[in-house]
């Protein structure tokens, strides 16, 4: 089920499903207070047992010159994604670094919200792939990213 796009956030159990450390919208919106997320307006929207939904406005931050949503946006929300969910997926005293991302932008947007959802594809003890499925407020397909991150033990 999707979050609704208005209203408040979506909120379940702490650590449900593929969660190894606590995980809700609310510790996601405070570990990214004055970071790039913020500026740009990314709200966190629900987490559930596999997975972490968060949009993105699409207006004078986050347009590109020729009024549609830049493309690095949408890849920024994917890594913000991604990582967020990889990290809470890690074993305590782990931590997730980015390997590699890739985004296919399908369809451009001017104005609204672009929601993203980031599941993984692959959890493993070293690697996690994770893929971010970008949609417009018509749930219309608006960029498809994959994020691969190395998982470093706390010496790492």
């Amino acid at each position: 089920m999707r979050a609704p796009l208005i209203g408040p956030p979506v909120h379940t159990s702490p650590m449900p499903g593929i969660w190894k450390q606590p995980l809700s919208v609310e510790a996601l919106t405070r570990r990214h207070v004055d970071s790039a997320a913020e500026r740009l307006g990314i709200e966190f929207l629900e987490v559930g047992d596999d997975f972490v939904r968060a949009r993105v406005p699409v207006d004078s931050r986050t347009k590109q010159p020729y009024g549609i949503l830049h493309g690095g946006v949408s890849v920024l929300l994917a890594e913000t994604l991604g990582s967020c969910g990889a990290a809470h997926a890690c074993p305590p005293g782990h931590r997730p670094v980015g390997l590699d991302i890739n985004a296919n932008h399908i369809r451009s947007v001017s104005s609204g919200w672009v929601t993203g959802v980031a599941r993984p594809v692959h959890i493993g003890r070293s690697t996690q792939v994770w893929q971010i499925d970008m949609t417009n407020e018509a749930g219309q397909t608006v960029c498809v990213s994959r994020l691969t991150l190395a998982i470093l033990g706390a010496a790492g």
